[in-house]
């Protein structure tokens, strides 16, 4: 019988020991979570969304597990009778130099193998979402949201039930290498494992140092800051409504996202944090910040974008310059229509040349398993990764 060491308790890292029990019931699961319970930073601090694989480039990993894995999860959500609703997205363009890009999205999107793509009018997209700015737009009629919360949960019992373990206040100290296994020292006491799986999220590169790994591409955290749309103003969003991407900025822009349990969220925007687990703009860990400064990649990201960062920090500053950023989708957005909401870090991979890596990255060995670059969609997708992974490992 086999024994795997997991670390990191979130959906990438759950999922992954949920296929492995389905995959294999001779093998033993333990899941080393650092915190109290599972799911709690990047799989529940996000907008919901359930990401069909519009925008990525076919052939990608990302891609793939993207169209796999929304479909695997929306299964998953009905059999386990979890809130969620394929409710539809629009990504609207404003203006005529973005036409081009939205013909590009819809051809990506039915390489990927998605279905029901539209490119709808101006009209056809005001009679949809009569509040929306657009002279066209794409319509994406698979995507929808999700409790995410209630995913974690019910992997978690899922694993459980099979004989897996999940142990929390779990954080890996150190691995010692034992034959061709894993001994993992944690704040929980000591584990071992014939096969050890990277699924650290936040903090993925410093499991993967811990284990013998160089560092060569380096976690740099970027807060997602949202607010909500009071509630006498929710009318104004029907459907998800998201922007053009822009190929001079490396994030998405923000956009308008209804939430599974009532509501209306817009944002994020992407500030670089002094924090892995900066949920506030004045959260600072010493540790983090030097361990961002010492890495010539962030250098780099900073030369090339000095102002997209200096905008995004000024919009988590100022909701004036958050609302008119909003105002581009929906121009009648007005300040006083916006509330706080919540906040997310993002634990995107940089490479030293200053690029962020925007496939799925996963570094195999013979006795362990990394992922070092799993932003959204990961939520979405975790299920087609988590069987990604099994399928990797030795029987």
């Amino acid at each position: 019988m086999r024994s795997i060491l997991i670390v990191g308790g979130g959906l990438v890292g759950l999922a992954t020991a949920h296929r492995l029990l389905d995959h294999n019931h001779r093998r033993t699961v333990t899941v080393l979570e650092k915190e109290s319970w599972v799911g709690q930073h990047q799989s529940t601090h996000n907008s919901g969304v359930l990401h069909a694989g519009l925008s990525y480039l076919p052939g990608s990993v990302k891609a793939r597990l993207a169209v796999e894995g929304i479909r695997q999860m929306v299964a998953f959500c009905r059999a386990e009778e979890i809130p969620h609703e394929i409710c539809g997205k629009l990504v609207v363009a404003v203006e005529l130099e973005e036409l081009p890009r939205l013909d590009e999205l819809l051809r990506r999107g039915a390489a990927n193998g998605l279905g029901g793509l539209q490119r709808l009018d101006a009209a056809e997209l005001r009679r949809i979402e009569p509040h929306a700015n657009g002279i066209a737009a794409a319509r994406v009629p698979e995507e929808g949201i999700v409790d995410y919360r209630a995913v974690c949960d019910r992997l978690a019992m899922r694993i459980q039930e099979r004989g897996g373990r999940i142990a929390t206040n779990a954080r890996v100290l150190r691995f010692e290498s034992r034959g061709r296994g894993w001994g993992a020292l944690t704040t929980a006491g000591e584990y071992s494992g014939d096969f050890l799986i990277n699924c650290a999220g936040l903090h993925c590169d410093r499991v993967a140092g811990l284990a013998g790994e160089r560092r060569e591409v380096r976690i740099i955290p970027f807060r997602g800051e949202y607010h909500k749309l009071k509630a006498e103003r929710r009318h104004l969003v029907r459907h998800l409504i998201y922007p053009v991407p822009d190929p001079k900025f490396p994030f998405l822009g923000v956009h308008f996202t209804r939430l599974i349990h009532g509501g209306i969220e817009a944002g994020p925007n992407a500030v670089l944090a002094c924090a892995r687990e900066g949920y506030r703009l004045t959260t600072f860990d010493v540790a983090d910040i030097l361990d961002a400064l010492s890495f010539p990649g962030l250098w780099r990201f900073l030369r090339q974008y000095p102002a997209m960062a200096w905008t995004e920090l000024a919009q988590s500053v100022s909701r004036r310059r958050f609302c008119r950023s909003l105002q581009r989708l929906v121009p009648e957005i007005r300040v006083e229509d916006l509330e706080p909401g919540e906040a997310g870090v993002r634990a995107q991979a940089m490479t030293p040349g200053g690029s962020l890596v925007q496939d799925f990255h996963i570094v195999a060995r013979s006795n362990a398993l990394h992922v070092l670059n799993a932003p959204s969609p990961a939520a979405t997708a975790c299920l087609a990764i988590g069987e990604h992974i099994a399928d990797q490992l030795p029987a």
